[in-house]
């Protein structure tokens, strides 16, 4: 049996990045810490915000690359003078992925209260009608139909 991707299908031409990207997102995936909300603001806009509590903007890193945004974070080295009768608040690193798709930039980003906030923008779609027109064929006659 023949597994046939969304590139391979006769009706999505050109959409073999589409299913690269599905499949890079899920091997992404970096379980649930931390934990994150994705609202959208208005028709547009986009805020992505990560629970970072106990992570200073020093700690943290945000980098995209190849339409990929990484939310990085590094806590420095615990002090070993510290004795925890109970340790419940995660203090670990982490990365978190998520793809961007054409046309969406991020705008911004700032903590408050615990939180990282990312905003994106989607640029507005531009409906574009182009008209093909036919040319005579190459190397050939104008028309075999009329020469019959």
């Amino acid at each position: 049996m023949t597994k046939i991707g969304l590139g391979g299908h006769p009706f999505l031409l050109g959409f073999e990045q589409l299913e690269q990207l599905v499949e890079r997102t899920a091997r992404s995936d970096s379980g649930n810490y931390p934990p994150f909300n994705i609202e959208q603001v208005d028709e547009r806009s986009y805020r992505i915000s990560l629970a970072v509590a106990g992570f200073a903007r020093e700690d943290l890193s945000i980098t995209i690359e190849d339409r990929q945004l990484r939310v990085r974070g590094r806590l420095p080295d615990p002090s070993s003078d510290r004795t925890f009768f109970h340790r419940g608040i995660a203090s670990r690193q982490f990365q978190r992925s998520f793809v961007l798709a054409h046309g969406v930039e991020v705008e911004g980003a700032f903590m408050k209260d615990g939180l990282l906030h990312i905003d994106l923008l989607r640029a507005p779609i531009e409906q574009v009608v182009k008209t093909i027109e036919i040319s005579r064929p190459r190397g050939g006659d104008d028309n075999d139909r009329e020469k019959s």
